[in-house]
């Protein structure tokens, strides 16, 4: 099972083995129920219901619903980090391509199979259809962190602000790509692609 990382939207934070998994089973409870009923029919109530524990658990972490779907998107872009990481593995250390790829069909596969995970990704999109910029300044910086030793690129401002602008116009087409077509439209995700690899090309090559 995995760690629950300790969002800054938790109460209070798991110390015990047995506190972590009830965490986690809350946290993916909320996460099917976001699927089902969408944010606004969400409530603590249902999760603890979902999740086989006393709705004292849920207050235990969380003192609402927002705070809850905080906590998602927080694990989300953990969980997000960990899977760039392990493909970027296998890859040609330096070759940045490939580290965009794995970026960009990372999310992709995350948008298509994490519950929950359509309407909170790393958290700009509740209430529904909010598009905040603090969540992609925070991607983009995980991404800086993670991918300037794989580049061997010093994690200066020019970086950060390339990444930034990368992640925005990512997030943007992927949007649009998943409102054309629940599945994501694979022309426009082509597109994405090359859009992507000409902008950061004029950096990183």
């Amino acid at each position: 099972m995995k760690s629950v990382p300790h969002a800054t939207s938790l109460r209070r934070a798991p110390v015990q083995r047995r506190s972590a998994e009830r965490l986690t089973r809350i946290l993916d409870a909320c996460a099917e129920l976001l699927d089902e009923v969408g944010y606004d029919a969400l409530s603590t109530r249902a999760v603890a219901l979902r999740a086989g524990v006393p709705i004292g658990s849920v207050y235990r972490f969380f003192g609402n619903k927002r705070q809850m779907a905080d906590a998602l998107a927080q694990r989300n872009l953990e969980r997000y980090t960990e899977r760039v990481t392990e493909r970027l593995k296998a890859a040609h250390k330096g070759d940045w391509r490939a580290a965009m790829d794995a970026v960009l069909d990372e999310y992709l596969a995350m948008k298509r199979t994490a519950p929950g995970f359509s309407l909170v990704d790393f958290g700009n999109q509740i209430p529904v259809g909010a598009r905040h910029t603090e969540p992609n300044t925070r991607v983009a910086d995980r991404l800086t962190k993670l991918l300037s030793g794989y580049l061997d690129r010093t994690p200066d401002d020019e970086l950060r602000r390339v990444f930034l602008v990368a992640v925005e116009t990512a997030d943007t087409l992927v949007q649009l790509a998943f409102r054309t077509d629940p599945d994501g439209d694979e022309a426009i995700i082509t597109e994405t692609r090359e859009l992507l690899r000409v902008y950061l090309g004029r950096v990183l090559d």
